[in-house]
């Protein structure tokens, strides 16, 4: 599928009404304006790729609503080369607006089939992030640690695996609450062992899968 003029000015429209509901985090906003949303839903769903509201993809998941995407993101308090741990990586959209914004993506997935989707698209799109199919709750220790940490999927905990993978001074950002409604919420490493929480926004979100989420077996 192609990226038209059409395709941009409905992105222009987005940026706009971005803005209008709160974002100002201009990297966050230029990355949404840029990456091409229609590309990571399902192809039904393409016309309704620059509303602002969730959308079904594969293996019973959801592509996140815009202004969520935008809203986590800020939160990130994202700087250039960053290395970012996202938790479950989707269709791959998310992970898309964080290479746009100069980050370092590490980005795990639980479903193989998202996965591989999701891989591909990146490629196509020139994203060089490393994609890892596995349990998300874990984290990938592999890379650790990381600057900040991106979770989009609701938790009923914030695992400790994940907090240990911050660097100090680190910034984590998670849907924390039961299956029907989570509040952001993000933590800050201050040093070895001590934490900073705070609690933001009501959001809804799939339930995490793996060992720490909803759905260990799944």
């Amino acid at each position: 599928m192609l990226d038209t003029f059409k395709h941009k000015g409905l992105r222009d429209r987005l940026y706009r009404e971005l803005v209008q509901k709160g974002i100002t985090d201009e990297a966050v906003l230029e990355a949404i304006r840029t990456v091409p949303r229609h590309l990571f839903v399902e192809g039904v769903f393409a016309e309704e790729a620059y509303l602002d509201k969730a959308l079904p993809i594969a293996s019973g998941q959801t592509i996140s609503q815009p202004f969520t995407v935008a809203y986590q993101s800020q939160l990130l308090q994202l700087k250039p080369k960053m290395k970012v741990l996202e938790v479950g990586t989707g269709s791959g959209y998310q992970a898309a607006i964080l290479c746009k914004m100069g980050m370092r993506v590490f980005t795990v997935e639980f479903d193989r089939r998202l996965f591989l989707d999701a891989r591909h698209l990146l490629e196509e799109q020139g994203c060089e992030a490393k994609t890892h199919l596995g349990d998300g709750s874990l984290g990938w220790p592999t890379y650790q640690p990381y600057d900040r940490i991106l979770v989009t999927a609701a938790s009923p905990v914030i695992p400790d695996t994940l907090r240990q993978q911050l660097c100090i001074g680190g910034r984590m950002v998670i849907p924390l609450g039961n299956r029907d409604t989570q509040r952001m919420t993000t933590v800050t490493r201050i040093d070895k062992n001590e934490y900073r929480t705070e609690t933001l926004h009501e959001f809804k979100f799939v339930p995490l899968r793996g060992k720490y989420g909803f759905e260990e077996g799944a």
